[in-house]
């Protein structure tokens, strides 16, 4: 179901009446925040933990150009081994994906995901994907080594430098299979699935993209 969140009125100084209105629309499996130069202006209202936490949301934010989108993408895991289920029948390798169109108050299209966004890894499990096989998989151990970084401080800001970041992966929505919510919104047709470098191993993703 499309929700509508709470606008977050960000300024800057004298130029406060210079801030246009923004509406974004978002699918993600399984979770994401969304921050503008910093701040959050939107987090998703399903819990990561609940099972099949599929679904969109719709938000409006004010900001003045040219301004930092910070994107929080998460798919769902039980632990550092990257896995869910575990221990039952469907123990696997979760995948994930996310989508976002940012419109004007006029209707037009300000941003989309696709490879113009910079993306940084911060979880990555299994480091083996043989992990999704083993029968009691222990995080940190054999197959099912990780991969952790910290969020680099700044990162959804405008002084700070992303040049080392990858572009975004880029997957269709055959690749993502996206569930309950996707058809709520009605995309653009330049607004692609975006993602780590991995569906199933890329389990927390950093990405960032200035709208001038």
């Amino acid at each position: 179901m499309t929700r509508l969140i709470a606008a977050l009125i960000l300024v800057a100084g004298p130029t406060i009446g210079q801030a246009e209105q923004f509406t974004t629309g978002i699918w993600a499996d399984n979770w994401f925040e969304m921050r503008v130069d910093g701040v959050q202006v939107a987090e998703d209202s399903v819990p990561i933990t609940t099972e099949r936490s599929f679904n969109a949301e719709s938000f409006t934010f004010e900001a003045e150009r040219p301004f930092v989108i910070g994107l929080v993408a998460r798919d769902f895991i039980e632990n550092d081994t990257g896995l869910e289920y575990i221990g039952t029948g469907r123990q696997q390798m979760g995948d994930g994906g996310v989508i976002l169109q940012i419109m004007d108050a006029a209707g037009g299209t300000v941003a989309v995901s696709n490879a113009d966004w910079q993306c940084l890894v911060i979880h990555t499990a299994p480091l083996d994907k043989s992990c999704e096989d083993e029968t009691d998989p222990v995080a940190g151990e054999g197959v099912c080594a990780f991969d952790i970084l910290d969020e680099p401080d700044g990162w959804d800001t405008a002084g700070f430098d992303a040049s080392d970041w990858s572009q975004a992966d880029v997957y269709t929505a055959a690749q993502v299979d996206p569930k309950m919510g996707y058809d709520d919104i009605d995309w653009s047709v330049e607004a692609e699935f975006i993602w780590g470098p991995d569906l199933e191993q890329s389990n927390t993703v950093l990405c960032r993209l200035t709208v001038d």
